[in-house]
Formats: structure tokens, C-alpha cells, sequence
């Protein structure tokens, strides 16, 4: 048996989405930019999926840019809110431990330049609360930025009413969305969200594209500079072919969140469940404030990279975290911000599902990351130290 459980890294791109691309790379292939008939086809086009984006997510088509992915909304909204605020001198920006390093990255980037990051630390079950969010907001913060869902752990942050803390202090609000949207309901404008970052592999779109939501009065910092495009906040030839994908899978992923999280929630629960049996592990993050098709776990006495590759020799593609540090020999520094030890964080399995997962699939989810569990226990010197004594276990039987 084959299974993909590693959706929170990319997922496979729906039918509906690359018949939606077919005729901007066979009919209507002109630059949106030029004067003549396909291109003016292509500027409608485009014009069209932006508002089909905005209608989806609840905002104005004219607060929509189209972006390469996540991470360079995410590098543009957070750069675009720390020179707003520097004009004001206000440099002080507030963000979590376990972002994602789109996020983190740019945030180091802006401190070498004199703007004070804070990160807040993050609670055991992988949550962090407007109640530190508000503490921590000074006179002189200049944005907010904190993720919807956690990319390695899946929890769900409060969002809405970490928003509503922003609002209520006038300071401006971006949320990290990717993992987020078409897997729970986002809503902007009851969220309290100035500017939010998405990506359309995530759910069931073409890679290479994404969406910066800025709200309407935000003044946004260039990071490609060139062509007039996007109205002059982000240069380039528009991608129309995948901009058609990713609005068309938008639109699916988000048609039926509720139908989708009925079904998926239980065989996710069902997983945790049967991982639980295993002796000395435990599950990263909250039991129910999480997304539905996401779980992560940690072993004690086994290495995670060992773990992933005879999964993948029994059919299973599974991951330890993120796919932008896969070949990092690091522990994971969202497992690190939970308080997970070094020599457990490294132990560590996120099995991530697509609404097609059947109950016999999960069943045999379970017995392959028994069988190996078992198995690399059986030839770890560090195993055998634990069982007899020589070191403590970590996590209780």
C-alpha cells in the first residue's frame, strides 16, 4: 500500500485546478500587460480571479496581490509593516517562537537593521494567547505577526481573538495563513487581519503561487522591483495560468470546510489514537486545537530521518517537520519552543492527510510506525540505555 501523509507539505493538485490552467497556456497566453486583444483577454482573466479570491476570503479585489507563495507575502507584509512603522519611529515588532522560517528569517534580516523583535514563547500545547499578545504590544510596536496554523505541529492559534488585541491597540496584524486556509474557516474581517499570507500548494493549487491580502490603506514596500504590475507592489509578468489554478482550488478547498472537517477529523483522531499505544511517545501540540489532518508525534530512542526513510520502504511518505529544513540535521525549533529535549525533537514523525484518507489507510498508518518504531528501538545503544536504567526516560509508558 501507497499513502501520502505529507500534505502539509504539498498536496496534489486537483483535477479541477490544472483543467482551470489548460486554456491560459493554450488560448488566452498573452501578457496581461499588453494593448492588444489576448492581451486584454488576459488582463480580464486575471482581474476576474482576483475578485473570485477576494469573494472567497471576504475582502475588496484591489486588496489582493498575487505573490510567488507564501513566503514572499510573508516577506513583503512584514517588511512593508516595519518601514510604516520606522517613519514612525516605531520598531519594535512582535512575533512567536515557532513561526515558520519565512517568517523568522525576515524578522532576523530587520534586526540587523535596529528593529526589536520579541518573540513570545510558546505554550506546551503549542499555543499562544491573546493575553501575552496584549502584554507584550508597547507604544512603539509597529506589527504583530503570528501564524494561523503551525506548519510542523498543526495547532490552531487564536487568531481572532489575537486580532481583536491588535485592533483594539491600533496596531497592525499579519497572520501567516498558508497552513490555514482551505482547512479551516478564515475570515478577515471577523479575525481582526490587516494583512494575510497564502499559498495555493497547500490546497490543491499549482506551486509557485500565492496571495498577499493587504487591507486597503496599508502602504506596501516593493521587494521585486520592475514592471508596473499589481499595481505597482510587486513586478513581474503575472503567472495567469497558475493565478487560474490556485483561485479555482480556493474555491473547492473552501466550498465545504465544515463536510471536510467531519470527515477527516475522526480518522486523524483515530491515528493519534493508535500512535498513542506506543510506548515512551507522545503527541506535539493540543488534542483538539489543531488542523484536521494533522498530527506529529515523538519517540523516545530513535532518530526521525531513520524513521522517514523505512516508512518510506513500506509505502508511507511522511516527514519530521517542515519541508524547508528536511535537510537540516537540527532539531526542530517549533518542537524546541514547545519544550521538547534535544534527543526527543529529534525523534519526531508529521503525518499530515488529504481529505481522500480511508479508515484502512490510517489502520495500516498505525501498524507500519509500530513496526518501525519497534524496530529501530531493537538496534539503539541510546534504546537500551533507557530500558535499563542508564538514562531517564522523557515521557512516561
Amino acid at each position: 500500500m501507497n499513502i501520502y501523509a505529507d500534505n502539509a507539505a504539498t498536496t496534489k493538485m486537483s483535477e479541477n485546478a490544472i483543467n482551470a490552467m489548460l486554456p491560459y497556456m493554450r488560448e488566452v497566453y498573452g501578457n496581461p500587460s499588453s494593448l492588444y486583444e489576448i492581451g486584454q483577454k488576459a488582463k480580464e482573466a486575471l482581474e476576474e480571479f482576483r475578485s473570485r479570491a477576494a469573494a472567497v476570503l471576504g475582502c475588496e479585489a484591489r486588496e489582493i496581490y498575487f505573490t510567488s507563495g507564501g513566503s514572499e507575502a510573508d516577506n513583503q507584509a512584514i517588511v512593508s509593516a516595519a518601514r510604516s512603522g520606522e517613519k514612525k519611529g516605531k520598531k519594535h515588532i512582535i512575533s512567536t517562537a515557532f513561526e515558520h522560517h519565512a517568517v523568522l528569517h525576515t524578522l532576523k534580516k530587520l534586526e540587523k537593521e535596529g528593529f526589536e523583535v520579541e518573540l513570545l514563547d510558546v505554550h506546551s500545547n503549542g499555543v499562544v494567547t491573546a493575553d501575552q499578545v496584549a502584554k507584550a504590544i508597547r507604544e512603539d510596536t509597529a506589527l504583530v505577526t503570528i501564524m494561523y496554523a503551525n506548519n510542523e505541529i498543526g495547532t490552531v492559534q487564536p487568531i481572532s481573538e489575537i486580532g481583536a488585541v491588535c485592533r483594539e491597540k491600533g496596531v497592525l496584524f499579519h497572520t501567516d495563513a498558508v497552513q490555514a486556509i482551505g482547512h479551516v474557516a478564515v475570515d478577515i474581517k471577523r479575525d481582526n487581519i490587516d494583512m494575510l499570507s497564502l499559498s495555493a500548494h497547500k490546497f490543491h493549487g499549482p506551486k509557485g503561487i500565492g496571495i498577499l491580502y493587504a487591507r486597503k490603506g496599508i502602504f506596501l514596500t516593493n521587494i521585486i522591483e520592475g514592471g508596473a504590475q499589481e499595481r505597482g507592489k510587486r513586478a513581474g509578468t503575472e503567472n495567469l495560468p497558475a493565478i487560474a489554478g490556485m483561485v479555482v482550488a480556493l474555491e473547492d478547498a473552501t466550498a465545504d470546510l465544515d463536510g471536510y472537517a467531519k470527515k477527516l477529523t475522526p480518522l486523524r483522531d483515530k491515528l493519534i489514537a493508535g500512535l498513542d499505544e506506543i510506548p515512551y511517545s507522545e503527541l506535539n501540540g493540543d488534542r483538539d486545537a489543531r488542523l484536521p489532518g494533522t498530527v506529529n508525534f515523538c519517540f523516545e530512542g530513535i532518530e526521525g530521518e531513520s524513521l522517514l526513510l523505512l516508512l518510506d520502504d513500506k509505502g508511507v511518505s511522511a516527514s519530521s517537520g517542515s519541508a524547508c529544513t528536511s535537510g537540516s540535521l537540527d532539531p526542530s525549533h517549533v518542537l524546541l519552543a514547545i519544550g521538547r529535549p534535544h534527543e526527543v525533537a529529534h525523534g519526531s514523525l508529521r503525518l499530515s492527510l488529504s481529505e481522500d484518507v480511508t479508515e484502512e489507510e490510517i489502520d495500516y498508518l498505525v501498524k507500519s510506525v509500530k513496526e518501525v518504531v519497534e524496530y529501530l528501538r531493537n538496534m539503539s545503544p541510546f534504546w537500551r540505555d533507557l530500558v535499563t536504567g542508564k538514562r531517564p526516560h522523557v515521557f512516561a509508558e
